[in-house]
């Protein structure tokens, strides 16, 4: 289908974004890599009279490594975070993610910013962005703020964010210890039936810090504070990683869809949850 009529705007900076977003309020939606955004004009589940394109920010690209932080911009592609050797060694865990994002003709366009904002909970970076602690920057006229990846989401499609602010960066600590991101789909460039991503660092054979994260699993990501709960203290071995499924489990609610009826997607997920925990820790 043929989208509403609307008119383009592709500002060259931040305050040219801004002042567009000002002067549309609801009527403008900005565009990031456009892969969600595009198809629901296309099938007019989205009527944006006034569409932002991001794509001439130069603010909002690159990833930069300093001080045991990693920030990245907004703008910065999927395929960008898979080819950048810096971010591979600081946190190996973006690239595994990364390219199990749909296809590479996607990740050439589609951005990490526009992945976290939407609200999707078939997206993989917010699951990963929880499980990382990352923190959000949002910048609106009244200035920026930071909101962290595990208090950004409120349902599908519902953030923290408000309808005049854009989402700038992304931050979090250049990763420890061992990680994994396991993820079952019906086919190539289809959402996760169940992804899980999982962070696992152990000293002398005993964890000691645990972060375990779900993705489609729930209208929102799940960070499970129980599963990383029974992990810290025990050796990871396999009674200690059952515990942890099964925690896990009790904090998702997933519903039917032409990707299988609850009862299996339960099934998938706790064998997904199981191989993420089982990998992590053999790299911790």
């Amino acid at each position: 289908m043929i989208p509403s009529q609307f008119e383009y705007h592709r500002p060259a900076d931040m305050a040219g974004a801004l002042a567009v977003l000002a002067e549309h309020g609801d009527d403008a939606r900005v565009l990031a890599g456009g892969h969600s955004l595009i198809p629901m004009m296309k099938l007019r589940m989205a009527d944006v009279p006034h569409l932002i394109d991001l794509q001439d920010i130069e603010a909002l690209k690159g990833i930069k490594i300093a001080g045991g932080q990693i920030t990245i911009g907004a703008m910065t592609t999927q395929h960008e975070l898979i080819a950048d050797t810096a971010l591979h060694a600081a946190a190996p865990i973006i690239r595994e993610a990364s390219l199990q994002i749909a296809d590479p003709q996607v990740r050439y366009m589609g951005t990490i910013g526009g992945n976290v904002a939407n609200g999707d909970p078939g997206n993989d970076m917010p699951g990963l962005m929880q499980c990382l602690d990352a923190q959000f920057t949002l910048e609106g006229a009244e200035g920026k703020r930071t909101v962290p990846a595990r208090d950004f989401y409120e349902a599908a499609y519902m953030t923290e964010r408000d309808d005049e602010e854009i989402l700038t960066q992304i931050s979090f600590a250049v990763q420890q210890g061992g990680y994994a991101y396991e993820k079952q789909k019906r086919k190539i460039g289809d959402y996760a039936t169940a992804a899980c991503a999982v962070s696992i660092t152990k000293e002398n054979g005993t964890v000691t810090a645990a972060s375990v994260a779900m993705t489609n699993l729930s209208d929102t990501p799940v960070f499970s504070e129980a599963a990383n709960a029974v992990l810290v203290g025990t050796s990871c071995d396999t009674a200690d990683i059952k515990a942890a499924v099964a925690a896990a489990l009790e904090d998702i609610d997933p519903t039917e869809d032409n990707r299988g009826p609850v009862a299996f997607k339960k099934h998938v997920a706790g064998i997904i949850i199981k191989r993420a925990i089982e990998r992590a820790a053999s790299r911790a």
